[in-house]
């Protein structure tokens, strides 16, 4: 019986993505513009003060939580795959759209695994929230920590700007194209 109100909970409707994905999307969403805002913050605090180490280990938090989401997040949606449109969407918008999602899958993995190398290559703390640290596995290794920093950084500003179009595109076609695009996810 379980099973069965399990599965008619999260079952999608005709045009909207199930609840289990759309639950982990609005997280996700949380999780990494709370992570970006607080990264883009620390970057103007002079290093070492305790305010921006403090940050710091909220944002390093982050995106941790970030890679154990996208670990669940990937295969759900490689195995659940998406709900269909009432009205398909034009060429043009349809390939955007992939080739969004695409980057931004692959920005939720590298950034935190880009974070995490920085981190743990500089011999620095991992911290979740303050419950535990992660265990660091890698050696102290200065050049891998700014190969690493680098591709976090560069990373971000990819992150900033396809998170800007996401959100932009979502909301133009709720409001200009007046389709059902946002209304899958919510």
């Amino acid at each position: 019986m379980s099973a069965t109100l399990t599965s008619t909970a999260d079952a999608p409707s005709a045009n909207r993505y199930r609840r289990s994905q759309r639950i982990l999307h609005w997280l996700m969403a949380i999780v990494i513009i709370s992570a970006l805002l607080i990264g883009l913050y620390c970057s103007y605090l002079v290093q070492g003060t305790p305010l921006r180490r403090a940050l710091l280990d909220i944002h390093k938090s982050l995106g941790m939580t970030a890679l154990i989401l996208i670990a669940i997040r990937l295969p759900l949606r490689l195995s659940l795959g998406e709900p269909a449109y009432r009205r398909p969407l034009d060429v043009f918008s349809h390939y955007a759209a992939r080739g969004a999602h695409i980057l931004l899958y692959v920005l939720m993995i590298m950034m935190p695994l880009a974070g995490y190398t920085t981190s743990a290559a500089g011999g620095h703390d991992l911290p979740w929230f303050g419950v535990f640290q992660w265990p660091n596995l890698l050696p102290p290794d200065k050049s891998l920590e700014r190969t690493a920093a680098i591709v976090h950084e560069y990373g971000a500003y990819c992150l900033y700007a396809v998170v800007t179009l996401h959100i932009l595109a979502a909301l133009w076609h709720h409001f200009a194209r007046k389709d059902e695009v946002l209304q899958r996810m919510l």
